[in-house]
């Protein structure tokens, strides 16, 4: 414990965990100030990513950087689920819709991207585990295309409402039961394929994994609940700024609930642990892709007031095929260097200029 309270004392980001009481406080003394409450569940929500990103990094020296990847990520998405499971009992299809396309964009464009960038700044060039980043790369290439046939479907004939939910179950129950057997195989059958590459000897265990592990658990809990804030507030707030629900879904909250995996994917580039970074953004990507889209669709049939498809607007599935594309030829080579990192930046800020200029419509 003494070893925590020293990380915050030394870590200006971590004195940010003061908003976490203020926000609650802001929550139950002015219910109605929804951009206030925005502003502050944001400041909160990155204290809490800093501190998830230390204990993570603390089991992942333990575990190794691919279960620690997997393990960043899973945590790191519970705070999209939240989000997805609110604005899907609300009945906001386009939120749930555009938040899911938007991690998934986000993570393979933005978050590796800016990994590449930051870790190519101060290393001369990085390798990471070229089996690692296929597998993910494939995994998003079938849910791609599992979200391809609904939406093209419905686009050929819009009579077809009925076929595409059925379809869309199906596809859910093969998406979730793909990734159930890819962490078999990758954790499992054939886990010394995905070795790390990364630099080995000098990785830095801030706090003992036993207190690691608490943390964890008590920072994801905090998460989940700043997260019940962010989501009641932010539609209101986005029309005080004048954002739309597909800019907030896939811009907003992408980057406001992937800030705990970024927070991790950024220092893991930064000490030459490259295979962190690739593991926790390709990952989170096909973990949203495989688990969470298909989980959402099956609960829309308990929680949401109509049941909700795998169907997405044609520019949501076009620049989730292009991140698609992008993570297989990242995938296919197991060196990088700075400019890749610039490259994949400029692509998602493409993507994010034209979605705030013209939103699109469903």
């Amino acid at each position: 414990m003494n070893l925590l309270l020293s990380e915050i004392r030394n870590n200006p980001l971590l004195w940010l965990l003061l908003f976490v009481p203020a926000m609650f406080a802001a929550k139950v003394l002015k219910p109605e100030a929804h951009a206030l409450l925005f502003v502050l569940s944001v400041l909160a929500i990155v204290p809490l990513a800093a501190l998830l990103s230390l204990a993570t990094e603390s089991v992942a020296s333990k575990t190794g950087d691919t279960v620690g990847g997997l393990l960043n990520a899973t945590l790191g998405n519970l705070t999209e689920l939240v989000i997805a499971l609110t604005a899907l009992q609300a009945g906001q299809y386009m939120l749930v819709k555009a938040s899911i396309a938007g991690v998934i964009v986000t993570n393979v464009l933005f978050m590796l991207g800016a990994s590449l960038l930051l870790g190519g700044l101060k290393h001369h060039t990085q390798e990471f585990n070229r089996g690692t980043a296929r597998l993910q790369a494939s995994l998003l290439f079938l849910a791609t295309v599992a979200m391809l046939i609904p939406s093209l479907t419905a686009v050929t004939d819009e009579k077809m409402q009925a076929y595409t939910q059925e379809l869309s179950v199906g596809l859910s129950v093969l998406l979730i039961a793909t990734y159930a057997l890819s962490l078999l195989f990758s954790l499992k059958t054939h886990r010394e394929v995905f070795a790390s590459k990364s630099a080995e000897g000098h990785h830095e265990t801030p706090l003992p994994v036993g207190v690691a592990v608490v943390v964890l658990c008590c920072v994801t809990v905090l998460v989940a609940l700043v997260s019940e804030v962010f989501v009641e507030s932010v539609q209101e707030a986005a029309e005080t700024f004048g954002m739309t629900p597909a800019f907030v879904g896939f811009i907003v909250v992408a980057l406001v609930g992937g800030a705990a995996e970024m927070t991790a994917a950024f220092s893991g580039a930064r000490k030459n642990r490259l295979d962190l970074s690739v593991s926790i953004a390709l990952g989170s990507a096909s973990q949203i892709a495989l688990f969470v889209a298909p989980v959402l669709v099956l609960l829309s049939y308990v929680i949401g007031p109509t049941p909700m498809s795998l169907q997405f607007w044609p520019a949501a599935v076009v620049m989730m095929l292009i991140a698609t594309f992008t993570a297989t030829l990242i995938a296919n080579n197991s060196k990088s260097a700075w400019f890749l990192g610039v490259l994949l930046l400029a692509v998602y800020l493409t993507f994010a200029m034209t979605l705030y200029l013209r939103p699109p419509s469903m």
